[in-house]
């Protein structure tokens, strides 16, 4: 017999064996359903009959075995002999004429164990590589429209590559599968459906023999776990330990997505112990520290630690394992998307917990948010945007901090921000005036020797009805202190232009009672009065005094001492 004849008979006889243990793995799992007695280890066997159908099928239709074919037709031979056995079994207990239980029992465990001896024999005979690219029969992608049943069988050609292809046809079935759920995301319900298909690729997340073959495996398992539905699946597979493993000594591409994957399941803080247990915590941690590094690598490894403060226990380690200042060191380097993930884990850090608070600001947690602000400095608007929000945070919950922060400039970095800053930064810093207004009379005076007020009358003429409020309120707060309300009549201006807002056709500025509160303070003061009754708009006051405006009221009767009662209508005797 010429070779080419004899390999040709050698694999119809070898598909001929794979197709009858098919048979009998089908035969056994339908008959088991009907079996009532040892319920618990007949469900254990029928779970494994179905992952061996699963990985028997994956072979049945390949070629050419490429030299393995000895060693898979008597793993084939050796699994058929296993199901005969399993199949008297089956037929014993289903009518109830076995023997003693306890012997019973003992030859389920055996059937049970050698089930598990087959399925990882054939792993290790598949990881081989029967089917190399050169034997292989290219199932084309589907198109646009395709059904869920052509759909269905591509992914499922796909499985049968990643389980028993060669190295090269791991990496292509990879490659192809990224492409179709990134094109078409219902091929990720599909590939869900499929049995064993996520497990098989969360396996090569330890594939350490290709680096393309773990970062292509990686890639998917980060798209799979952007869809919520999904992440449940991932976790019940136990992704998180290979997830850890990739994050730790995978290429940068592996690390990357094992990383992104990480940070969408611990959103849901169920994970977050299962994280920490597997020794997650301290390698992100020690990722933030590395300095070779890339930016957005640390930057989603601050992401998932952020995701694990919720957990006091695991803040509790990471603060003892000096989280703290290695974070304020990366609010110190010049990567935007790091610094901002940087701050935002201090402020997470630091909430509700006054004693890591006090930490944060010890180890120079503000001294370098305050540097962020440096319009020196080369950082950019949205950085500096969440600086200011988290040195309001971190420090808004003593005045002991409040006095340090002062100590750095901060007030000095607001008001060129109030000036000079543009759009949603120039905001945050009206935001950062508000808030220091309420924090001590010593922030109101440093505010008020800084220059801060006339920017604030600038921005009662805002567009925008919430600026406008703001700065009301925040000048308001300023002028009970004295000195601030002799520096606000220093410039003619500012009581001209709250004048004018107070005339009752102007709706524009529609709370008349917030433009009276910064008004009324000032008619203590004598330079104010004069300013006001020669203004050519103490009408406006008059007016919404006639309205019966209670603030409108109290400053006709402030003006109304005998050095004007000449120049004033007896509106206030009403």
């Amino acid at each position: 017999m010429y070779p080419e004849a004899q390999q040709a008979g050698e694999a119809l006889a070898g598909k001929s064996r794979i197709r009858r243990a098919l048979d009998l793995i089908s035969t056994l799992i339908s008959a088991s359903h009907s079996i009532r007695t040892f319920a618990v280890k007949w469900q254990l066997i029928r779970n494994k009959l179905e992952e061996l159908l699963s990985s028997l099928s994956a072979v049945e239709n390949c070629d050419d075995y490429s030299g393995e074919n000895s060693q898979l037709f008597a793993a084939v031979n050796a699994i058929s002999g296993t199901l005969e056995s399993c199949l008297g079994l089956a037929s014993r207990c289903a009518d109830l004429s076995y023997g003693g239980k306890l012997q019973t029992q003992s030859d389920l465990d055996i059937v049970s164990a050698k089930l598990d001896g087959h399925i990882k024999n054939l792993a290790e005979i598949y990881a081989r590589g029967l089917l190399s690219q050169g034997y292989a029969i290219v199932v084309s992608k589907p198109g646009l429209s395709a059904s869920r049943d052509d759909m269905k069988f591509y992914i499922s050609d796909l499985l049968s590559r990643l389980k028993i292809g060669c190295k090269e046809m791991k990496k292509q079935a990879l490659i192809a599968f990224n492409e179709v759920i990134q094109e078409d995301d219902r091929y990720v319900k599909v590939a869900i459906e499929i049995d064993n298909f996520v497990g098989v690729l969360v396996n090569f997340l330890d594939f350490h023999e290709d680096d393309i073959i773990q970062e292509e495996a990686s890639k998917a398992v980060s798209v799979i776990a952007g869809f919520q539905a999904y992440r449940g699946v991932l976790i019940r597979i136990g992704i998180i330990g290979p997830l850890i493993r990739a994050v730790e000594s995978g290429s940068d591409l592996s690390r990357e997505y094992a990383t992104r994957c990480l940070q969408k399941v611990t959103e849901n803080s169920d994970n977050a112990w299962s994280v920490s247990a597997q020794g997650g915590v301290t390698v992100l941690l020690k990722m933030c520290s590395n300095s070779d590094c890339r930016g957005e690598l640390v930057a989603l490894a601050c992401g998932v630690l952020r995701n694990l403060v919720g957990v006091e226990e695991i803040k509790r380690f990471m603060v003892e394992e000096g989280a703290i200042p290695r974070f304020i060191k990366l609010v110190r380097l010049k990567d935007e998307v790091t610094q901002i993930c940087a701050i935002e884990f201090l402020q997470c850090v630091a909430s509700g917990d006054e004693s890591t608070r006090q930490m944060v600001i010890r180890e120079g947690g503000v001294g370098a948010l305050v540097n962020v602000l440096d319009p020196k400095s080369l950082f950019s608007s949205k950085t500096r945007e969440v600086a200011l929000r988290g040195i309001m945070n971190l420090c808004s919950s003593s005045a002991s901090f409040v006095t340090v922060l002062l100590s750095y400039g901060f007030v000095d970095h607001v008001l060129y921000f109030l000036r000079y800053g543009e759009g949603s930064i120039q905001e945050v810093a009206l935001k950062a005036a508000f808030w220091l207004c309420g924090t001590s009379e010593e922030s109101k005076k440093a505010m008020g020797d800084a220059g801060v007020m006339p920017e604030l009358v600038r921005f009662l003429d805002s567009e925008s009805y919430e600026v406008r409020e703001m700065a009301a309120e925040t000048l308001s707060s300023l002028v009970v202190v004295p000195g601030n309300r002799k520096r606000f009549v220093q410039n003619d201006q500012n009581v001209v232009l709250l004048l004018q807002m107070l005339d009752p056709q102007e709706a524009r500025f529609g709370n008349k009672k917030l433009l009276l509160s910064i008004l009324l303070p000032l008619t203590s003061c004598n330079t104010a009065r004069k300013k006001i009754v020669n203004s050519g708009y103490l009408n406006h006051i008059e007016k919404l005094a006639e309205a019966d405006v209670s603030d409108a009221k109290k400053i006709v009767r402030k003006l109304s001492t005998s050095r004007f009662k000449n120049i004033l209508s007896g509106i206030w005797h009403s």
